[in-house]
This record gives structure tokens, C-alpha cells and sequence, in this order.
């Protein structure tokens, strides 16, 4: 596998729009494999964004000042996609609003990806060159083997959560 930045990241977009899919293929009534390929959205979910915030972003930021307003769009975008990750890890497949959150989640992250691949990419690989988005993916092959596989609620959050669904 590359270790170029950019190739990785594509890598994971596949992998989770294959999960994307595999859900909106299933019938409401599939609780059981619901709740599997949501999981499974949630590692994806927590590992991938892990390694483009630890790393990518920084480094964009830091080596191609020019992209800043994308970077920090992309936190934003991050952020509502981490909000719906959290809230998913409370919930069960047969709780009323987990597929309406699910679908909310699966638009949002899809919308990201694409302004990724389609705008955002090809201007920090223009910017950037073979040399250091290799090792900007060196960098993220690593912090892949130790990022979190789970959504963490820190506790204020925790505490809001639980008074709206009171």
C-alpha cells in the first residue's frame, strides 16, 4: 500500500462508503446487522478523522497557509460527524431515531468526502508534491495503529446529551 497521504485517505473513503451502502441496503426491520455495520461506521468513523485531525490538518495548515479556511471547515465538519458518532454509541437499532440519525450521519460525512476528493485534494497535492504527502503518510500509517476505535463523550457533552433525551 502508498504510504501517500492523499491515497490513504481515498483508501478509507472507500471502506466507508461500502459500509454506507451496505446499511441504506438494508430493511428497516434488520436491527441485528443495523446495529453491526453502525459499529463498524463508528470505528471507521473515529479512526479516520482521528489520523486527518492529528496529522493532515496540522501539517496542511503549517506547510500550505493558503488552505486554512478549508482546514478549518473541515474541523467544523468533523465536529457534527464526531456530535452524530457519540450520540449513535448510546443508542440501539431499535431506539425511534437511530436509522433517521444514522441517515443524518451517512449525508454529512458523503458531502465531506466529496468536497475532499473533488476540491480539497487536488489542491494539497498541487501544493504539497510526492515527498511530503509520503510522509505525511508515514506519519499517519502510525498514528493509525494507536488512534481510538470507539467515539469518546467527554462528560459536558455527556451531561447535554442526556438532558435532551430526558
Amino acid at each position: 500500500m502508498s504510504s501517500d497521504a492523499i491515497v490513504l485517505l481515498k483508501a478509507d473513503h472507500k471502506d466507508i462508503r461500502k459500509v454506507f451502502r451496505q446499511f441504506e441496503s438494508l430493511g428497516e426491520s434488520a436491527h441485528a446487522e443495523q446495529g453491526r455495520l453502525v459499529d463498524k461506521m463508528l470505528e471507521l468513523l473515529t479512526v479516520h478523522p482521528y489520523i486527518e485531525i492529528e496529522c493532515m490538518y496540522p501539517r496542511t495548515r503549517e506547510l500550505v497557509p493558503d488552505l486554512e479556511d478549508d482546514v478549518l471547515e473541515s474541523y467544523e465538519e468533523h465536529h457534527v460527524a464526531d456530535v452524530l458518532c457519540v450520540e449513535l454509541s448510546t443508542m440501539s437499532p431499535g431506539d425511534e431515531r437511530f436509522g433517521a440519525k444514522t441517515t443524518v450521519l451517512i449525508e454529512n460525512v458523503t458531502h465531506h468526502m466529496q468536497e475532499e476528493e473533488q476540491d480539497w485534494f487536488p489542491k494539497v497535492r498541487e501544493a504539497l508534491g510526492r515527498k511530503q504527502l509520503q510522509e505525511i503518510g508515514a506519519e499517519m500509517l502510525k498514528l493509525k495503529k494507536s488512534a481510538p476505535r470507539r467515539p469518546s463523550q467527554p462528560s459536558a457533552l455527556k451531561k447535554a446529551l442526556d438532558a435532551l433525551l430526558d
